[in-house]
């Protein structure tokens, strides 16, 4: 396996990393996964547009997108892959210890794994803990997810896949790596960005597609709702066949089937749909 590091394809026996780089020892960072099928990322330009979103909500300098494609390409080329997860992450570098930055400049890392295709349904459960969409970092893709691996330890242990969490004001938001929609009397829904959630790539492309509203709805939505499904950039769109000891028969139900249906084709004939 070959990783880009700075500047350069290395061995991963050689890809060594500071024990004082600020995304170590701070969670300084910020991150896009991508979805890459025989070589070819999924949607590229909407990634790399959010990674430099992300980075200057941190406050980071701006990544050089140039350089993150031919890591990107350089990675891809080097580990032939049928199916895998391409991540980029880019950190404040070495910095002293504490939340101080220091000035030696960035990391830029870009890997990539062997990831097997989702099935069309999965198990969720909900969690006590909420997402404060008034933090400075809301809507950032930052490396800081330990709250996301408690979380996902939780639906492991209850035989599920992933976790959803309500923001502070109990508002439906999103799930450790996921965007959640609901099916309500039959129409598309999707939690707003201002309930603190990600503004997920594929969330957008389903909303845009699949003509889903933007609402704000309450995390109770979720024992009511017709139909419920995940995006994210492995799932694409993942339809739920049971929210904590709740069942939905029947998944993934028509209006996930069509989403789903419709995310295929139009993801399938175009590898980097423009914002």
């Amino acid at each position: 396996m070959r990783i880009w590091l700075d500047g350069a394809l290395r061995d991963t026996d050689d890809a060594k990393v500071s024990v004082f780089d600020h995304g170590l020892t701070v969670g300084d960072g910020v991150f896009e996964t991508l979805k890459a099928e025989r070589g070819t990322p999924f949607a590229l330009t909407r990634h790399l547009a959010r990674l430099t979103r992300s980075a200057r909500g941190l406050g980071l300098p701006d990544p050089d997108l140039d350089e993150v494609r031919r890591a990107c390409a350089a990675v891809l080329e080097a580990n032939p892959t049928p199916f895998g997860r391409l991540r980029i992450t880019y950190t404040g570098g070495v910095s002293p210890l504490g939340s101080d930055r220091g000035d030696a400049g960035p990391t830029l890392i870009v890997a990539l794994a062997g990831a097997t295709r989702r099935p069309d349904t999965t198990a969720v459960i909900t969690v006590p803990w909420v997402r404060n969409e008034r933090s400075a970092v809301a809507g950032l893709k930052s490396t800081s997810y330990a709250e996301n691996v408690v979380a996902l330890a939780a639906a492991h242990r209850a035989e599920a896949s992933e976790a959803l969490f309500a923001n502070t004001v109990g508002r439906l938001c999103e799930g450790t790596g996921s965007n959640v929609f609901v099916v309500l009397d039959g129409e598309l829904h999707t939690p707003p960005v201002a309930s603190g959630c990600l503004d997920g790539i594929t969330r957008t492309l389903v909303a845009e597609w699949a003509g889903a509203k933007e609402s704000d709805l309450p995390f109770e939505v979720l024992e009511q709702a017709e139909e419920i499904f995940l995006t994210s950039s492995l799932r694409d769109v993942q339809a739920v066949h049971r929210v904590d000891g709740r069942a939905l028969a029947g998944a993934p139900g028509p209006v996930t089937a069509e989403a789903m249906r419709i995310f295929d084709a139009r993801s399938a004939a175009d590898h980097d749909p423009q914002p």
